[in-house]
């Protein structure tokens, strides 16, 4: 079979990679002390309350440094677009708390690619948020910057890393090594003792994450962020945010709807996420995602004899659930430089990280065959896709995704859960998918350690008056499931949500390379034609 390197991570939303990772999740005792205060919210409408000092920046656009390790891998530098325009980035001031914009400060990195269009050809700039929460627009818009070039021809194509992430000051809660230990070790606890083990793991983990960024975990909401979203439109020179959100992006997108509904341009929401349900209503939910692309990946795995879990679907899922079950006990060896083994948590990883879109499928594919290959097998293929998922770049290094994914997250949802809660909610979850609902349930615990209590419940989203916003959902999405779309629609409100299905596999249908989709949606950016409601794509 032929040795390819797996691709690098499609950013999950904020349930999916607290669940799957458990890089939120916590086995703690059921009642909770010594909170700090609550994450700081909005209590403003728009940028006038705003310094001039903020308002009125004249960011200082120059070329791009090769990206950080906490942005991501080296090799992603930012390559030029296929007309040869340049990448230029840029750090933008903004209030570490809107409720004191006079006060303490925090620098976004941002960066854009200017288009060429003068006068009315020019909409302006095209904001970006590929998801997480805690992912590097600044490394992720240039990698794919050229599935964008297109929407250049009328705005300067710009993203950043939100607060919190990457260049914006992102959180880091471990060090390189611990992490690798922490990502490795059970995610599902059997008994007392492999409780209080999680429990005291991830009891370090929040200890880590307020030693070292304390005084900004409070800040780091989401709502917070959508107001450093109406800043950058401020100082870009724009009177409407036109915006490309995905994933958790989308979410994103409707509290700054919500918020500033008469400042919506163009906005695009790309693998809806559900605004209206809590955690657990979304890691149910995604639960049930994950199961219905493995079952679409394992039924066409089954068409091809040398599918390495077998011709029947069921037997295949089976077959993959006793690997999974005995690499508990087992981990199996890999060609790691460091050693490292694959083990159940590592590979559950792999396997969610594969079953995003069909492109990866061939990934995971060859990481089963490998894995299943008797005396000779091996772990190499399948701990490079967990790697993709946890953030872990090539030299042993950690971007910052899944320590901010936690931090936002954590700032974010009121809901503090308990040993009981997972108890009660197991069944739901074994239901929902016998492969990932364990580990989803038990993720559930994830923020009871945090060291700032939570904002909301579930984001609102509200935005009566706001101009359209074209809300693309799939139906075979794993991690923002196909139903999210229609709630999003529904909680925007009359006359705001403007639905496109696409009839196909995987998270985010834009990039999926289905030409009705990119057509629709680059006609609603690019001329204002706002596509009937219910419009469908086919695969």
């Amino acid at each position: 079979m032929t040795r390819v390197r797996p691709p690098g991570p499609v950013l999950a939303p904020c349930v999916l990679a607290a669940a799957l990772l458990l890089t939120v999740a916590s086995c703690a005792a059921p009642d909770r002390v010594g909170s700090a205060p609550a994450a700081a919210g909005s209590g403003a409408t728009d940028t006038s309350d705003l310094p001039e000092s903020l308002t009125g920046q004249d960011l200082d656009w120059s070329a791009c440094e090769p990206p950080a390790p906490a942005q991501g891998d080296d090799q992603m530098s930012p390559a030029p677009l296929p007309d040869g325009a340049a990448w230029e980035c840029a750090t933008l001031t903004a209030p570490l708390d809107y409720t004191d914009p006079e006060g303490d400060t925090i620098g976004l990195a941002m960066v854009r690619a200017r288009s060429e269009a003068r006068g009315d050809d020019r909409i302006g700039s095209l904001l970006f948020n590929f998801g997480g929460p805690g992912g590097s627009g600044v490394v992720t818009l240039p990698a794919f910057g050229q599935d964008y070039a297109k929407l250049r021809e009328r705005y300067d194509l710009v993203s950043f890393d939100p607060r919190g992430v990457g260049g914006s000051e992102g959180v880091r809660c471990l060090d390189d090594a611990t992490l690798d230990e922490f990502f490795a070790a059970d995610p599902v606890p059997d008994d007392a003792r492999q409780r209080r083990a999680l429990n005291d793991r991830l009891k370090r983990f929040a200890d880590g994450c307020e030693e070292s960024a304390g005084d900004l975990l409070p800040h780091l909401t989401t709502t917070a962020t959508a107001r450093d979203l109406d800043l950058m439109r401020e100082v870009l020179g724009d009177d409407k945010l036109h915006y490309f959100g995905i994933s958790y992006g989308t979410e994103l997108g409707g509290v700054y709807a919500h918020l500033f509904p008469r400042r919506v341009g163009r906005a695009v929401f790309d693998a809806v996420v559900d605004p209206t349900g809590d955690t657990e209503d979304g890691a149910l939910g995604q639960a049930a995602g994950f199961q219905l692309a493995l079952g679409s990946y394992l039924e066409q795995c089954a068409e091809n004899d040398d599918c390495p879990l077998g011709g029947d679907p069921d037997d295949a899922e089976d077959r993959l659930a006793r690997f999974l079950d005995g690499l508990a006990d087992d981990p199996l060896r890999t060609q790691d430089p460091d050693g490292r083994e694959l083990t159940q948590a590592l590979a559950w990883n792999g396997v969610a990280q594969a079953l995003y879109s069909e492109e990866f499928w061939p990934y995971l594919t060859q990481g089963l065959d490998d894995a299943l290959a008797g005396e000779d097998a091996d772990g190499t293929v399948l701990l490079a896709l967990g790697d993709a998922m946890n953030g872990r770049n090539p030299d042993g290094t950690y971007t910052t995704l899944q320590s901010s994914l936690t931090a936002i997250n954590c700032a974010d949802s009121r809901r503090r859960y308990t040993v009981d809660d997972v108890r009660d909610a197991m069944d739901d979850f074994e239901e929902a998918s016998g492969v990932f609902g364990p580990p989803m349930a038990w993720s559930l615990l994830g923020c009871t350690h945090w060291p700032v209590d939570g904002q909301r419940a579930h984001p609102d989203v509200a935005a009566p008056g706001a101009a359209p916003i074209l809300l693309v959902g799939t139906t075979g999405d794993p991690a923002t499931p196909y139903e999210g779309t229609r709630r999003m629609k529904e909680a925007l409100g009359d006359d705001v949500g403007v639905e496109l299905t696409y009839e196909g596999e995987g998270h985010g249908a834009y990039n999926g390379g289905n030409e009705c989709v990119r057509s629709t949606v680059n006609a609603y950016l690019l001329k204002g034609r706002v596509p009937e409601d219910g419009t469908t794509c086919s695969a």
